[in-house]
């Protein structure tokens, strides 16, 4: 290829398996909305060495490229291996000229999208809980597979609060969408077989998780911090 490559195996192992690097470069890549032929003229480098990256396991691009590439995607070199992965979000310090603004309706669905990863808040008898897990959009409620008897299940009937977030690293700037609402359980079988047909992805969790549980929004309310 036109860039450095290493392809050795203890390389590989000692890097966060490259395959991964280069999910996360095309995962970075669509978020801005750049093809691989924008990105690779920005980072000064060829497509097919882009394409490359991004669809070979073997793929260990050097350190310079990764440096074009963090600056391009508006992340860090860290973050492109991986190597924030056990850290929490947020660990850069706050911009110099920062503002917090209000999202509008149409800009919180916008971010909701059709499907992510959100926090469920509810209370529960031994206090305050929040849950991480996948949901998917379906008629502006939000969706999610859950298993019987589990915390998430008995949220069933209570209203709740519903939480999606984003957050850039590069630029200590990001946004994050509220849906407040009543949770209510899905059991009708036509019901049921739409999400099935409607959800990106089995939970990430694994496991069994039959029952399905909507929040229909009585609120949705969002805020994003600029830089500027």
């Amino acid at each position: 290829m036109s860039e450095q490559t290493s392809t050795n195996a203890s390389s590989a192992t000692a890097d966060n398996a490259s395959g991964d690097i280069g999910r996360r470069i095309a995962r970075r890549r669509e978020e801005l909305g750049l093809s691989q032929e924008e990105t690779a003229s920005r980072a000064g480098t060829a497509p097919g060495y882009i394409r490359y990256l991004e669809e070979q396991c073997i793929a260990m691009p050097g350190k310079s490229v990764l440096i074009r590439l963090a600056d391009v995607l508006e992340t860090s070199v860290a973050a492109l291996r991986g190597g924030d992965a056990d850290l929490p979000p947020g660990i850069g310090k706050a911009a110099r000229h920062s503002e917090l603004m209000e999202l509008s309706a149409e800009e919180c669905r916008a971010r909701l999208s059709t499907h992510g990863v959100g926090r469920l808040a509810t209370d529960t008898a031994d206090g305050p809980l929040v849950v991480p897990l996948n949901y998917t959009v379906v008629d502006d409620a939000i969706a999610f597979r859950t298993a019987p008897g589990s915390a998430p299940a008995e949220v069933v009937g209570s209203d709740v609060a519903f939480e999606v977030d984003h957050i850039d690293e590069a630029l200590s700037q990001g946004w994050s969408v509220l849906v407040r609402g009543r949770a209510r359980a899905v059991t009708d079988v036509e019901g049921v077989r739409r999400l099935e047909e409607l959800a990106y992805s089995a939970p990430w969790a694994g496991g069994e998780r039959s029952l399905w549980v909507c929040v229909d929004p009585a609120s949705v309310t969002g805020r994003r911090i600029d830089v500027s």
